[in-house]
């Protein structure tokens, strides 16, 4: 073979390498993320449930949790939202 030839298929080799030993831990990173949002969720939820039983349903820190939780919900859909755009592009 000629020098290019080696040069080229080492390249390819390379880069086959790369992007396969990346894939696995693209799905860990997910994973990861959506055990997060899970634990985020229920940390929230928890401090609702502490917050209603100390203040009161309608108090200001019931309010204040609920913004909190609802936030911590919005970010993790947008997570499982690009999730479900990632497993649609595959």
């Amino acid at each position: 073979m000629t020098r290019t030839i080696k040069i080229l298929c080492v390249a390819l080799l390379t880069i086959v390498g790369l992007v396969g030993s990346s894939l696995p831990v693209r799905a860990d990173d997910r994973d990861n993320r959506h055990e997060k949002c899970e634990r985020q969720i229920h940390q929230a939820e928890d401090k609702l449930r502490d917050a209603i039983q100390r203040h009161g349903e309608d108090s200001r820190q019931a309010h204040k949790r609920r913004e909190q939780l609802e936030e911590v919900r919005r970010r993790c859909g947008d997570h499982d939202r690009d999730h479900d755009h990632d497993h649609d592009q595959h």
